[in-house]
């Protein structure tokens, strides 16, 4: 691996930790908004990376698409996930309501984080090494944000739709959720999820330089 990837491959990871560490903090703190304490008892409700981290989401799993997608060149998406912060609905007074809230928290600080990003590499003269973080950094948290919205338990996105659907449907979607991650590691192994954000990752490359080198 020459210098220039090594710090490419640094910089990704980099960007993937800040950006899941403000994910999960989100989701505390509405939900700490909303009326649970149970984050802030756990001592989750902080930016410290370290009480996010989980072995295999945010260390294994990004670390080993980082080294398919840097040293073996496979075109894949950098994704991972932290250590779920502990949300407890009882604390609601509309438990279905407040999940989906809780859990839209997240997508939503990554967009905002990905602005403050382009907003950045638009309107300051970053160095070459400063620019490409900043262009991981804006990536990463939109890959984070639309990964997440994905309506298959656990993500973010099917505490939307078990808002959304009727009793019956909720019941069903309640009944698959302990096979979620199953089904996620079947949509990766299909190319489903490639399909679906690699474009993302283009779409971002082709208006963040288009703006900047114009």
């Amino acid at each position: 691996m020459s210098l220039a990837m090594a710090l490419e491959f640094v910089m990704a990871l980099g960007a993937f930790f800040l950006a899941v560490v403000f994910h999960e903090y989100a989701h505390g703190r509405v939900a700490y908004a909303l009326g649970d304490p149970t984050a802030r008892d756990a001592r989750r409700l902080t930016l410290n990376p370290l009480a996010h981290i989980d072995p295999v989401g945010t260390v294994i799993l990004p670390l080993l698409l980082a080294v398919l997608r840097f040293v073996f060149s496979m075109n894949l998406p950098i994704l991972g996930y932290a250590k779920p912060v502990p949300i407890n609905p009882i604390y609601f007074r509309h438990p279905y309501q407040g999940m989906m809230l809780v859990a839209l928290a997240g997508p939503s600080i990554n967009l905002l984080l990905a602005s403050i990003g382009v907003g950045l590499w638009h309107l300051v003269n970053l160095p070459e090494l400063l620019s490409d973080f900043v262009f991981y950094f804006v990536v990463i948290n939109i890959i984070l944000a639309v990964f997440n919205l994905i309506p298959v338990p656990p993500l973010d996105g099917s505490r939307v739709l078990l808002y959304l659907l009727p009793e019956g449907g909720k019941r069903l979607l309640l009944i698959i959720e302990p096979f979620g991650f199953v089904i996620i590691f079947l949509l990766l192994y299909a190319g489903v999820l490639e399909h679906l954000l690699l474009p993302i990752v283009s779409w971002v490359g082709e208006v963040l330089l288009g703006g900047r080198f114009s």
